[in-house]
């Protein structure tokens, strides 16, 4: 029997480009989406080989289902820029390719598709239909299947939808999901459906009336809300039901022989590639056979701009899955020979805990081939749960393996593997990749979850955590999973991480710059990260303790304070109550409104109405003590572990597209240090007896960047004189000498040299001098004749940042500003802002993860007691001996200032005390 393979063309294309990286020519063209689009046709093509085939295309324009509802679709907002202008080059490829391409006027995509495969049902041709969308399945059958490639393209389950795979899906068989689909209605199209009714109900319905029709001759026997919702919904469910079904009766006048694929046009895809900038499918064309299917065979086209900036291969997944569960003594040691002879193993823990300092093993999952995988169960302890392997006798085998720096070992997020082997004494060596980081620095404005990664790169959607632990309440420990669903997830997930390792390093090592990040900063980074946490910090619980106490009586005050104030007692955490006290009872006139069109009483506006009016600024006070008392004071001293006595944050690497670390559970780069009680707080960060706590902090690091990347002639000067940049500022601004500058007038200059790295504008300057506008102006004006070089720099990185959607650090990183070219005047500032600040703070964070590494590596070397036990922002803390003080007082500055060198010198200052506040 012949096969018609017909692609939904316009779910693709909406698919490609939300899931590609930004991908641009040299003339900042997108070419993202099409790029994927013509990924997945290669694929289908590949997967499934059909005598005929068709993409098909909806149409511009209003159909039939616009005129019979006209709120058809008119929740979907409107299609974006980027991807209006990808659609007529993509449209050209297409054709050049040799694939017959279908757009009918009046009709959807879904219309056609439903018309060409009954007809092919006729004339006795089975159909493949290629979508995402699940108003296709209406049409399965004995002759027509759906392949899920939206979703699902390389998962054993939820693959290929036949009759059985449909009801296995959705509860009811294809014959029923126009009735299914009417009951639920269709969010994606704007169609209603009956008002709380959803799956469950709908197949309940379905099972025991067998129809549509006969549910609505029966509805006045359906007791409840969702009986009198059926009622209500009765005039409505004709025309959803018209709406959902695709019409297959539309006289499409194709023959099957135009929808034979034709050889590929050479000359014209050349010239396409060559204007997409697509270089290895340029050199891929000489070897083309005569069919479409070859038109893009191989690996994936390289992409310019933004993503790559030589000719790269891109990765083809293995969509094998041949995975093991090893539950003998033989199966294990037949692993641990692959493991030791593999050039590169990929290794996984299950666990738990989500803890790293708490979690314990489950079990460990193993990839050395892509498609292949093992996963061992080792405490898996459910009822009736099958005979597993000894956990202590598997970890003493595996322990030669994982502590030999020799054998190389990837991972994703191996930060955390770390810490769970270290809980059962097995140091982790030979970490040569982390999936996470790579994904980090070739694109850190994406989301680096492995499942996120794998749909992005390897078109492969991965099972899902909460699909074998459960979701919410019902989730359980890993511990309680089924051997056999976690051997299956957890497997997988190890072959993934090594396809996706094989899929993103190439694309990093393609740039000498992003390889350096990678290689130099980021994996030492996750190391020395990794030590620090575990090292951890003292905190003293009772002086916490006593802060907190004394905090409640203060925030008791304010109280009291704020009742007379509003001459009433009421809720100071209600904005409700708020908003009724300051604009209702005192009049005082809104400064904005919030998205439901109510009085705003966020922070921003509190500070500006707290200049003129008390009662917002004792409101700002309680909320600023609130949030001390609740974050710090009282929990801190809860999240002491018992075994350390110690608290350990986690710090992770892959979140600020500037390369600066976030710190989590507990957040102590957010202490704040303005206030006394912020800095109460760093005073019960201690050291144990016969230590001191010492921090080293770059100074004024950003502005030293700023002069470097700017060149500007008095910046480098000032610097390089050793002079108070800020008092230098503020000489040239006020026109005066430096040594007849005031405090004012070098406070002013403090705040116009940060706030103009920031971006700040004249209005924002004004604001926080509260000075007129005109004069902030002014000042700004002077500050650029003074300093041209900064102006031209600014200017600079704004042309750079919108032809090529990035901008980079000192070493390299690249620093996405996704919005700079939008059509939004506020997200546009926002990026251009973004993009003259990011290389400076990236650089920043660089440095500092830099003098990082080079410390921790001088304090393994020296072997010495002292160890790092914080990094905050350009801070590194530690944790010093008494007898090893002098040394290590000595050294930092030149560690830190030796790891780069500027056309400014770097000055690193060195502070010591019995706690972190004493020791600034």
């Amino acid at each position: 029997m012949k096969t018609l393979l017909l692609v939904d063309g316009s779910s693709y294309l909406y698919r490609a480009f939300h899931a590609m990286p930004d991908l641009r020519n040299s003339a900042n063209e997108p070419v993202g989406a099409i790029q994927g689009v013509l990924n997945m046709l290669r694929r289908l093509h590949k997967d499934y080989p059909a005598e005929y085939s068709a993409c098909v295309f909806d149409a511009k324009g209003k159909t039939f289902r616009d005129d019979l509802y006209p709120e058809y679709k008119a929740n979907r907002a409107s299609m974006p820029d980027d991807l209006r202008v990808q659609i007529e080059p993509l449209y050209e490829t297409i054709r050049a390719m040799g694939w017959p391409l279908i757009i009918e006027e009046g009709v959807e995509a879904d219309d056609v598709i439903g018309a060409l495969a009954k007809q092919a049902e006729k004339e006795g041709i089975k159909t493949i239909i290629s979508t995402g969308d699940k108003d296709i399945t209406q049409l399965v059958n004995a002759h027509i299947t759906v392949v899920n490639t939206m979703r699902d393209a390389f998962r054993k389950t939820d693959d290929v939808l036949d009759v059985a795979g449909v009801e296995q899906k959705f509860g009811v068989p294809p014959t029923q999901m126009i009735d299914y689909l009417t009951l639920v209605g269709d969010t994606a199209d704007n169609v209603p459906g009956v008002e709380k009714v959803g799956p469950k109900t709908a197949i309940k319905w379905l099972t025991e009336y067998g129809s549509l029709d006969n549910i609505v001759a029966h509805a006045d026997q359906i007791k409840g809300v969702v009986g009198e919702n059926l009622r209500k919904a009765l005039p409505w469910l004709p025309t959803a039901r018209e709406l959902i079904t695709i019409r297959c009766d539309i006289g499409l006048c194709e023959h099957f022989d135009a929808l034979i694929a034709q050889p590929p046009d050479k000359a014209k895809l050349l010239a396409l590639f060559d204007h997409f900038e697509f270089r290895s499918w340029k050199r891929d064309l000489d070897k083309l056979a005569d069919g479409p299917a070859d038109a893009t065979s191989g690996s994936s086209p390289t992409a310019p701009g933004p993503q790559a900036s030589a000719p790269q291969q891109l990765y083809t997944p293995d969509t094998r899955r041949l995975y093991q569960t090893v539950v003998t003594e033989e199966a294990l040691d037949q692993w641990l020979l692959k493991l030791q002879q593999a050039e590169l193993m990929c290794f996984d823990t299950e666990t738990t805990s989500l803890d790293a300092m708490q979690a314990r093993i489950v079990g460990v999952s193993f990839s050395v081939t892509p498609g292949e995988a093992a996963y061992v169960p080792l405490r898996h302890d459910y009822f009736d749960a099958p005979t597993q392997l000894s956990l202590e006798g598997t970890l003493s085998k595996l322990k030669p393996i994982l502590e030999n720096a020799a054998i190389k070992k990837v991972g994703q997020n191996l930060k955390y593997d770390m810490h769970v082997l270290a809980n059962h004494d097995i140091q982790l060596r030979g970490v040569a990749h982390d999936t996470l980081l790579e994904s980090y620095v070739f694109e850190s404005h994406k989301g680096h979850g492995m499942d996120e990664l794998s749909e992005r790169h390897l078109g492969i959607a991965p099972i899902p955590y909460e699909a074998v632990a459960g979701k919410g309440a019902k989730q359980v420990n890993f511990s309680q999973v089924t051997v056999e669903q976690a051997a299956e997830y957890a497997a997988e997930d190890a072959d993934i991480t090594l396809q996706l390792h094989q899929a993103l390093y190439p694309q990093v090592s393609v740039s000498d710059k992003l390889l350096f990040i990678y290689e130099k900063i980021e994996l030492p980074s996750m190391l020395v990260l990794q030590h620090m946490e575990r090292n951890g910090v003292f905190i003293d619980s009772h002086m916490l303790q006593r802060q907190s106490n004394e905090i409640g009586l203060r925030l008791m005050e304010i109280e009291k304070q704020a009742f007379e104030l509003a001459g009433q007692p009421f809720n100071l955490g209600s904005p409700k109550q708020l908003q009724e006290i300051l604009f209702g009872k005192l009049g005082i006139k809104p400064l904005k409104k919030t998205p439901s069109g109510a009085p705003s009483t966020d922070e921003d506006v509190l500070q500006e109405l707290a200049l003129d009016y008390p009662l917002p600024k004792v409101i700002l006070e309680h909320r600023s003590l609130a949030k001390l008392k609740s974050t710090y004071t009282d929990k801190l001293p809860k999240m002491i572990n018992p075994q350390t006595g110690r608290v350990h944050t986690n710090y992770n690497q892959a979140v600020a597209i500037t390369g600066r670390l976030a710190s989590a559970d507990p957040n102590l780069q957010n202490i704040p240090v303005r206030t006394a009680e912020g800095r109460r707080i760093r005073e019960a960060f201690i050291a144990p007896p016969g230590a001191h706590i010492v921090s080293a902090d770059y100074s004024q690091i950003e502005l030293r960047i700023m002069a470097h990347l700017s060149q500007d002639a008095g910046m480098l000067r000032a610097f390089a004189n050793n002079e108070d940049i800020h008092r230098a500022t503020a000489a040239e601004i006020f026109g005066v000498e430096r040594t007849a500058v005031d405090n004012e007038q070098r406070r002013y200059a403090k705040v116009i040299n940060f706030g103009l790295i920031y971006g700040m504008s004249a209005f924002g300057l004004a604001q926080n001098l509260n000075i007129e506008r005109s004069a902030a102006a002014n000042y700004i004006e002077r500050y650029f004749a003074r300093y041209p070089g900064v102006r031209q720099y600014m200017s600079d990185t704004r042309e750079l940042a919108k032809r090529q959607g990035y901008v980079e650090t000192i070493f390299g990183r690249r620093l996405w500003v996704p919005e700079i070219n939008s059509a939004n005047v506020q997200r546009r500032n926002g990026a251009e802002r973004a993009a003259i600040n990011a290389p400076m703070q990236g650089t920043a964070a660089d440095l500092i993860k830099l003098a990082m590494i080079a410390v921790h590596q001088w304090l393994t070397a020296e072997k010495l007691q002292s160890k790092l036990i914080m990094q905050v922002h350009d801070e590194l803390v530690l944790e010093v001996p008494d007898q090893e003080l002098a040394l290590v007082q000595a050294q930092l500055p030149i560690l830190m200032q030796g790891v780069a060198t500027l056309d400014v010198p770097l000055l690193a200052e060195v502070g010591t005390g019995n706690n972190w506040e004493s020791a600034h």
